[in-house]
């Protein structure tokens, strides 16, 4: 097999792994997908760095498989277990009409990117395109649930479709990868901590109750 090859199936299973957090109802599976999506990444990134010749592509690999694939899963397994979630994703709109709306978003994603990077090198064209795809559907995936930690997990896929793209894009400063590594971290510190402070105050974090508080004061 082909560098290219590797590099194509690797991509291509980051977008089937967005599908499947859309279609999947239950938060501890969603957490899986979300992990075996960034060992997915992972892989990915330490491919481009050998297709590339480019070493420093390996420390976003390290990046990726330690703390995306291991670290924060962990961390959000032990989150719901400790607020005492819900363990069903109730969604905004029904499964079907969701996964039509990813293929449509997909789609539109193949067809923007092939025609705006006809003049680049066809992996990077095709990664840039997988990762608008990824995008895409972590935004449609945070959209259409109602639950605080699926969106937070969407939130999430969007930052692995980000790097996605970073590394697909050869001369990409390496700042500008590990500073997009590193922001989801951050993130998701602040997201926990709000995520605590909801289920103090409100007793849920489906979002759907919490608008019934909008305008309440203490």
């Amino acid at each position: 097999m082909s560098p290219f090859d590797v590099s194509h199936f690797l991509a291509g299973g980051l977008v089937l792994l967005s599908f499947m957090l859309l279609y999947q109802d239950r938060l501890p599976p969603l957490i899986n997908l979300y992990a075996l999506q960034s060992l997915a990444l992972s892989l990915e990134v330490a491919q481009q760095a050998q297709t590339q010749g480019a070493p420093r592509l390996l420390v976003t690999a390290g990046i990726a498989l330690v703390f995306k694939a291991v670290v924060i899963p962990l961390v959000l397994h032990r989150l719901i277990r400790h607020l005492r979630i819900h363990r069903t994703v109730e969604t905004v709109v029904g499964i079907g009409p969701t996964m039509l709306g990813g293929m449509a978003l997909v789609g539109l994603s193949m067809a923007l990117m092939m025609r705006a990077t006809s003049t680049i090198d066809i992996v990077a064209r095709e990664d840039m395109a997988f990762a608008l795809s990824v995008v895409l559907l972590g935004l449609l995936m945070m959209v259409t649930r109602r639950n605080a930690v699926s969106q937070v997990v969407g939130f999430m896929s969007i930052e692995n479709g980000l790097i996605l793209s970073a590394t697909g894009a050869k001369g990409m400063p390496f700042v500008v990868e590990t500073s997009v590594a590193f922001s989801i971290l951050v993130a998701f510190i602040v997201i926990g901590i709000f995520l605590f402070r909801i289920r103090e105050r409100f007793d849920t974090v489906d979002v759907a109750v919490l608008d019934r508080f909008r305008g309440e004061r203490p």
